[in-house]
């Protein structure tokens, strides 16, 4: 149960609260939802209007699934398998007490607003207000996901946590993930992502975090950002509505982020590794273990603890880092700490290193840019084995793209990766420079699009994907790697 009433609901979203049967506006709720297959006794149902789907048509399945509220933007009649008519018009106090009387006893009580999705934000800042619990909102251009999960692990070493499931890190999930937080949670870790200048002001404002973590200022969403100042910039909104005595922590490996002293009347906290003497929280002597991690001693405030990192990378020991600062924040000992770190484990699409009979997979293909891109084939270039990069075009890049693409490629050929298979028109410049860069030493392909390169790999995977090698899967979400995930799972 939530600590939230359908009268505070109907007061953050604004609105026409039209109550049926012996709902009592000062009940609270137990669930606020955006799929109707979700929507619990005395839940919410919010019916928003996708590209492909109009959740009023749920309206009714979730009034049966027992939702206490549905909140809409066109009343519904209660029928199912007939067209849901515009009834009513928030505001006009006329035309929606004569759309109340013609819905259909049937229907429950519903909320009457402008725009769904916008009450959902209304409703997910309205509740947050009201919560306790510390909130630590993560952002940065590389990094979120792996750094959520080694937050969460070692926060939830001696507290209660919520953290972001999947992708729920935009306009939609944040408050979602939000609407999630009950009283038990002592804790909450947000991932939060944007693509443009306004949008982490919005996502701010939902979630006001007690904690701001700053992972890196990469290359992305360059079309609407223009340069890292400008992601530097659109991130930075993170801070408009950071709790009054919040507390910041930034990469100080990162050159956009190391030389901030102050924010707000806030001096950061720097985490790293041990390259920056501003940093107070820091991994040394890393030694590493190929896919199967590395090995570390963490140091912070004068104290040292051997620390293992289950996730194989460098940049997996600066996210384990993050989780120290902000753990050590909060009040773990390095030995609380210690602990979490070592239990993280890898989540789909982001450094997944998958260990099939005939190969080993390390699936990143949820999303690229260049910095993620690098980062991925310079794990590649550690195995032990006949390395294989499957890699894919990145989107949204601006006016660099054809350049960022090159590097990745001379990259490869550099770090002594034995096959790389470009796939997109982007990727062709990828394909060029590895084919110049590597002379003989690597052997290259190139296919138009996905599916052209799922046929090649039907028809002769051993070609492609040959017995004992370490294959890396990675493109842009659009690509639709997931697909070539799924071949060499043998799931499709």
């Amino acid at each position: 149960m939530m600590d939230l009433t359908i009268r505070e609901i109907a007061e953050a979203c604004g609105g026409k609260l039209v109550l049926r049967g012996e709902t009592n506006i000062d009940s609270c709720v137990s669930s606020v939802v955006i799929n109707s297959r979700l929507v619990e006794p005395q839940g919410v149902f919010i019916a928003t209007v996708g590209e492909r789907v109009d959740g009023h048509s749920f309206v009714p399945a979730a009034f049966a699934q027992g939702a206490i509220l549905a909140v809409v933007q066109k009343m519904p009649n209660g029928r199912e398998g007939e067209e849901i008519p515009r009834w009513g018009t928030p505001g006009n106090q006329e035309e929606t007490e004569q759309a109340a009387s013609e819905v259909s006893q049937e229907a429950g009580s519903c909320l009457l607003v402008e725009d769904t999705l916008q009450a959902l934000k209304d409703i997910a800042e309205a509740y947050r207000r009201k919560l306790s619990v510390k909130v630590v909102g993560i952002t940065g251009s590389v990094g979120k996901t792996s750094t959520k999960e080694f937050i969460a692990g070692v926060l939830a070493v001696k507290y209660s946590v919520l953290k972001t499931e999947g992708n729920f890190n935009n306009e939609i999930g944040v408050p979602l993930t939000l609407l999630r937080i009950r009283r038990e949670h002592e804790a909450a870790v947000v991932e939060m992502g944007i693509s443009d200048f306004g949008e982490m002001h919005r996502l701010s404002k939902m979630a006001r975090p007690d904690i701001c973590v700053m992972t890196n200022i990469g290359q992305s969403h360059l079309n609407n950002l223009i340069d890292r100042d400008g992601i530097l910039r659109a991130k930075s909104e993170i801070f408009d509505y950071m709790a009054e005595d919040g507390e910041i922590c930034l990469n100080g490996e990162d050159d956009k982020l190391s030389p901030i002293q102050q924010i707000k009347g806030h001096r950061p906290h720097f985490f790293g590794l041990g390259r920056n003497s501003e940093e107070e929280v820091s991994m040394v002597e890393i030694e590493g273990k190929g896919l199967l991690g590395s090995d570390a001693v963490l140091v912070a405030h004068g104290r040292r603890i051997s620390v293992r990192i289950p996730l194989p990378g460098e940049h997996m020991v600066l996210n384990a880092a993050a989780a120290a600062c902000v753990g050590n924040i909060l009040g773990l000992t390095m030995e609380e700490i210690a602990a979490g770190i070592v239990r993280v484990s890898s989540v789909s699409g982001r450094t997944n290193i998958i260990h099939m009979s005939e190969y080993t997979i390390i699936d990143d293909c949820y999303n690229a840019n260049p910095a993620s891109m690098k980062a991925a084939v310079e794990l590649l270039a550690i195995a032990d084995t006949e390395k294989v990069a499957i890699l894919g075009d990145m989107l949204n890049l601006g006016e660099e793209t054809n350049c960022y693409h090159g590097e990745i490629g001379t990259l490869a050929a550099r770090l002594g990766i034995d096959r790389i298979c470009c796939v997109g028109e982007l990727s062709r410049h990828m394909f060029r420079e590895a084919v110049e860069q590597g002379k003989d030493r690597i052997q290259a392909d190139w296919f138009p699009d996905t599916e052209a390169l799922l046929e090649r790999i039907t028809a002769d995977r051993a070609a492609l994907v040959p017995a004992g090698c370490t294959v890396l899967i990675k493109a842009s979400h659009d690509i639709g790697f997931a697909k070539v995930l799924e071949l060499l799972r043998g799931e499709s």
